[in-house]
Parts: structure tokens; sequence; C-alpha cells
């Protein structure tokens, strides 16, 4: 069921299962926009993240995003992708990462979101209403 509605949600927003290309020109776009100084060499989907969003390894500019965020809306996406550009600058959960993350405006939003998001994908079609 959940792939399902993954599957009818990217048929009418196809831009959130973008090209990795794609991905990576918006997370530059973002990075110009919200962390001066963030330069990513590689953003790309993975489809081996099932406990987290996405990664970020600093040292070789590479982030990497979950397949499971292609269903969510653009702006979560987007806060994702700042929190990761964020780690290029500051690869720690700091005061300065924070301050550099939530430049994104939706940042806290966007975190309430993937939680209840999370919850659903994770709750799976055994957990719902007959």
């Amino acid at each position: 069921m959940v792939d399902w509605l993954v599957a009818k949600v990217l048929s009418r927003r196809p831009r959130a299962a973008a090209s990795d290309e794609a991905l990576f020109d918006r997370a530059r776009h973002l990075g110009r926009r919200f962390v001066s100084g963030a330069e990513p060499l590689s953003v790309r989907w993975v489809t081996n993240q099932q406990k987290r969003w996405a990664s970020c390894t600093a040292e070789t500019g590479e982030i990497r995003l979950s397949h499971r965020l292609q269903g969510v809306p653009e702006w979560v996406l987007d806060a994702v992708l700042v929190h990761e550009l964020a780690h290029l600058v500051h690869p720690d959960h700091s005061a300065r990462f924070h301050e550099l993350a939530d430049r994104f405006p939706r940042q806290s939003e966007a975190s309430t979101f993937l939680e209840g998001y999370a919850l659903g994908l994770d709750a799976g079609p055994r957990s719902r209403p007959s």
C-alpha cells in the first residue's frame, strides 16, 4: 500500500523524484542561498539508507539522500539538503552547525514533518484501520 501511495504522489509531483543531476543542481542553488562555503561534489539518491534521511561525508563533499524522501514535499527535501550542506561546513551538530542549517526558514517544520512521515512509513499496511 505504501509503495502504491508513493507512486501516486510521485506521479503528481514528478520533480520530487528528480534525477541525481537535478538533485545536485538543487543542492548547489540552496548552498549559494543558505549555506555559503558549502560546495558539494556529489549529491545523489541511495536505496541503502533505511534509518537516516540523508548522510554527508564532509571530507569528500558527498551527500546521499534516502530514496524514501522522494515522496516528500519539495520544501522538506530542501530542508534536508540544507541540513546536509551545513555539515559540509560543520561536520557535527554544534551550535554553529544549527545556525547554518536553521537559515532555511522551514527547518523546524520539516523536522516535525519527517517525524510523522517516518511513523507512517514504519507503520506499513498492518496498522491501517480496516
